[in-house]
């Protein structure tokens, strides 16, 4: 079997009879257990695998098929899974076990997608590296002594491993983006609102959304078309059309803003330069357009996601969820000693900071503020998208640097996410393409779409990709 099988080779390979689905899921299985060490993985349902396995075989021989039948999936471990851990990479959740799945867990398990577990990442989605996790840091696939990006780190890395043939992940300010750029992979950042958060355990509640990681861009389609769609259990869920990727692209005005690109480095600007004349040669013309509030959108997010973070996760207190104390003089000790040994480093000085802005005080000064700038953002892409079909930026401001090399520096980290945040605070979807590599790691490129414009951005991609064969590149291993 090829461990870097995209979803449609996969599906290929199931139909004609190649291989079977319980043969794929052993093949997976043993692929985990022989890549431990980059710590991917929290949690491995083999059982729940081999059962599912079996079952799609039946589906199989029936003829019984959709898209995702029989294919191994893993999901980012904030999404509820009845039956399995479901930690957020927290020691404060370290003993959950969720009674009932979300909503993109339900959807893909209808659509016949098969769970290998759950992925590691930064706690409680809180962090750029992924080396926040309660169960230690996750290593990048092309370098091991790299940090896969965060904080869907853990799915990215086991994709771009060979470890799962797709997983979900979740975008607050960045976190598909960012680690599908570090590890050579395609992540999709969808509208707010296309998918719902129902069971996804909450960051910032304004701007969380769930999204897939795939190898293709194509296959990220695949995954958004099974778990995109309105919810009744989400008051933010979206009533939109579902999304067509599959007709051909046709000729874009795609915008570039000389905000991203003004600090960039040569080597990144020389791949991005590379990427926009593959897209030029395709028949698709560049325009000029500004985005003048670029540079005070990671503040303006980090202040919003912080306050929403502080109210999301003020019910973890030892009593009503999560972590409790194992001995208190009184109940407020309990919520100070409970909390105090729940949550790590990250997550306190986020709740710490976003309880600062809600203050008394402090609330017109930072909070108000904050989302001012954010109606600015918007509107910024709003006339921007008057001029152009799509905007191609960076994701990142770098490849994958080296794990421990910002977790001492807070503001260096948050500045990771320079690229990232813009299109969060406006509720756009962006997605990230694989497009070359910089001193031997992955670079990506952003696509960034107007509201529910992901089918441009995944026709665009899947052009790029079908020209190019950077998405199909992968770490080797001696055992491959």
């Amino acid at each position: 079997m090829i461990p870097y099988a995209n979803v449609a080779q996969l599906r290929s390979g199931l139909d004609n009879g190649e291989f079977s689905a319980e043969e794929l899921a052993y093949f997976y299985l043993s692929r985990i257990d022989a890549a431990t060490d980059l710590n991917c993985f929290i949690t491995v349902d083999q059982e729940g695998v081999i059962a599912a396995a079996k079952n799609a075989d039946k589906a199989i021989a029936k003829k019984s098929v959709g898209p995702l039948t029989g294919i191994p999936i893993a999901h980012k471990d904030l999404f509820c899974t009845e039956g399995l851990l479901t930690s957020c990479a927290s020691h404060m959740l370290n003993n959950f076990v969720a009674p009932y799945d979300a909503t993109v867990v339900d959807r893909l398990r209808k659509a016949g997608a098969i769970t290998l577990g759950k992925t590691n990442m930064d706690e409680f989605a809180m962090g750029s590296s992924n080396e926040t996790s309660f169960y230690g840091a996750v290593k990048n696939p092309w370098d091991r002594t790299c940090v896969p990006g965060g904080s869907s780190g853990g799915s990215a890395a086991a994709i771009a491993a060979g470890l799962a043939a797709a997983c979900t992940g979740s975008d607050t300010g960045g976190s598909i983006r960012q680690p599908a750029s570090f590890c050579g992979v395609t992540g999709l950042k969808p509208t707010y609102g296309r998918v719902s958060r129902y069971g996804m355990i909450a960051f910032a509640s304004s701007l969380d959304q769930g999204g897939p990681l795939a190898r293709t861009a194509s296959d990220a389609g695949t995954l958004l078309n099974a778990i995109e769609g309105y919810d009744p259990n989400d008051s933010t869920s979206a009533i939109a059309d579902a999304t067509d990727f599959r007709s051909a692209s046709q000729p874009l005005k795609i915008g570039i803003p000389a905000q991203y690109w003004n600090d960039l480095s040569a080597s990144l600007t020389k791949v991005l330069d590379e990427a926009r004349l593959t897209l030029e040669s395709l028949g698709h013309r560049f325009v000029p357009v500004d985005l003048p509030h670029t540079n005070a959108s990671t503040a303006a997010y980090y202040v919003i996601a912080g306050a929403e973070a502080s109210t999301n996760l003020s019910r973890y207190d030892g009593v009503r969820y999560g972590h409790r104390a194992a001995s208190a003089e009184s109940l407020e000790n309990l919520y100070q000693v409970s909390r105090s040994e729940g949550f790590g480093s990250e997550v306190k000085r986020r709740i710490l900071t976003g309880t600062y802005a809600l203050s008394v005080g402090y609330y017109e000064a930072y909070y108000l503020k904050a989302q001012q700038i954010r109606r600015l953002i918007r509107q910024d892409f709003l006339d921007a998208f008057l001029q152009a079909d799509v905007i191609l930026t960076p994701v990142a401001p770098s490849t994958a640097f080296k794990r421990d090399e910002l977790m001492e520096d807070p503001i260096m980290m948050y500045q990771q996410d320079i690229y990232t945040t813009p299109a969060s605070l406006a509720g756009l979807p962006a997605l990230s393409l694989p497009c070359g590599f910089s001193d031997r790691m992955p670079v990506g490129m952003q696509l960034i779409g107007p509201h529910f414009g992901e089918a441009s951005l995944l026709k665009l991609g899947r052009q790029y990709q079908d020209e190019t064969d950077w998405h199909a590149l992968h770490p080797v291993y001696d055992d491959d």
